[in-house]
């Protein structure tokens, strides 16, 4: 589990196709910490370490995640969004996140306001996927708060540090990005709406 507060960027330094999986070999500062088996999400996506030499280490993504995140568009030279694990006496300075993505979204708006960074997000709302205002949402591995929640589309706001220390920075109008709505929003939309949608 995850709370959607990143603690570094990795930078893809090598990607070899597997089959139909792919290997990352990812540099970053964090990455002497990591062990062989742990659990790392990367841009929101959990992913297991499989390898590690000082502030390399090497991940693997099958071909389901491959399909369902924008892992399958990393390019060399890309950066994404780090966050180990939370521990069990850990805080919760984000939100609920699994490392799970639901679906992938598309960056539609950026605007400069006041120093910080307005996004605009849009997602195919067919797959039963909702925001609420002022609600949760995990955008690239990134714990955000949403405002002008509409069906299919949402805003967030970037504060500086943010837009330093995350890929955000790097983001384009048109890019895709990771999506991983509230774990609470989706069971009560369940207990709702039942398996029907």
């Amino acid at each position: 589990m995850f709370t959607g507060i990143v603690e570094a960027t990795g930078l893809v330094e090598n990607i070899v196709n597997q089959g139909s999986n792919v290997q990352f070999t990812i540099q970053s500062a964090i990455a002497s910490t990591f062990k062989v088996d742990q659990s790392i999400s990367h841009n929101g996506v959990c992913l297991t370490v499989v390898a590690c030499d000082g502030d390399r280490y090497q991940v693997t993504a099958v071909e389901e995640t491959l399909l369902k995140t924008n892992l399958r568009d990393l390019k060399t030279g890309d950066l994404v969004n780090l966050e180990r694990c939370m521990p069990a006496n850990g805080r919760f300075d984000g939100h609920i996140v699994q490392g799970h993505v639901d679906q992938v979204g598309t960056c539609r708006h950026i605007a400069q306001r006041d120093g910080s960074w307005l996004f605009d997000f849009s997602f195919d709302e067919a797959q039963g996927n909702v925001t609420v205002e002022k609600g949760s949402i995990c955008i690239n591995g990134v714990s955000l708060t949403v405002f002008n929640s509409q069906p299919g589309s949402f805003r967030v706001t970037i504060i500086p540090y943010t837009y330093e220390f995350t890929n955000f920075a790097g983001l384009r109008v048109g890019d895709s990005v990771n999506l991983e709505f509230d774990i609470l929003g989706k069971y009560i939309k369940r207990i709702l709406t039942g398996y029907q949608s």
